[in-house]
């Protein structure tokens, strides 16, 4: 079986960073439902060439697709009153305007939310710290430390495990779940203190509060692939502007 093709192999994980960036801040100028739709096809037109099929993201994406109708419900609700009037309920009136509108939250809800899904897909937290440290130039000190945390954001799920068989030995497992949930809660935390101060102990120890220049093991550099990946990120939210300019269906943020 011959792997998936992903054009996004290779890249710098900056690069999905800024793409991201590039492709939903120009759809934030806008609440039209065109440009939102536009964006929603194209990012899952290219979905199955960045490494991930549509069943998976739709999996990773489950809560940006439930709270997608919540936000269109709001809308329809509580939105600008315009055109013909289906129904009201004291300060909710569904109107034209106002199913439009929620239509087009919904989708550009989905079409910024979802693009966040697919290029996060297999990122490595080292090499992304690696990216914002020698690319974007963000202080070292702050990119270690976020690197640090989140690699231990990976064991909370075990300390929990290894906390809940501790209290349950020691006969503190037997009282109600709402109880154990709020002391297992509470240990969690002070370990996380205690695990957070060794780390920063260490970090200094190890030179990372020095005002020294740092030098790193691995180079992080920006190539051809990762430019053209930016500018394809930059024609899909073009392209969305101009169908949506074209067909007449713009609407500024705000008017």
């Amino acid at each position: 079986m011959s792997a998936r093709v992903n054009v996004l192999r290779g890249t710098n994980p900056v690069t999905r960073l800024l793409g991201v960036l590039f492709l939903t801040t120009p759809l934030l100028i806008s609440v039209d439902w065109v440009s939102a739709g536009v964006a929603l096809l194209c990012t899952l037109a290219v979905t199955p060439l960045c490494g991930m099929s549509w069943l998976q993201l739709a999996r990773r994406g489950w809560p940006i697709l439930a709270v997608t109708p919540i936000s269109g419900i709001s809308m329809a609700l509580y939105g600008r009153p315009e055109g013909t009037e289906y129904a009201s309920f004291l300060f909710a009136h569904i109107t034209d305007n106002s199913l439009e509108l929620a239509l087009a939250i919904m989708l550009r809800v989905l079409a910024i939310g979802l693009p966040v899904v697919l290029v996060s897909y297999k990122v490595d937290p080292t090499d992304f710290g690696d990216g914002l440290a020698q690319v974007l130039k963000l202080p070292a000190r702050f990119v270690i430390g976020s690197v640090a945390g989140v690699r231990l954001m990976s064991l909370f799920q075990r300390d929990w495990r290894a906390l809940e068989r501790a209290r349950r030995s020691r006969g503190l497992g037997d009282r109600g779940r709402v109880t154990r949930f709020f002391g297992q809660i509470f240990a969690l935390l002070v370990l996380a203190l205690r695990r957070g101060s060794k780390l920063a102990t260490a970090m200094e120890a190890r030179g990372f509060g020095s005002d020294h220049e740092r030098t790193w093991a691995r180079e992080s550099t920006m190539s051809g692939r990762d430019y053209a990946v930016l500018l394809a990120c930059l024609a899909i939210s073009f392209v969305a502007l101009g169908v949506s300019i074209a067909s007449g269906a713009f609407r500024f943020l705000g008017a």
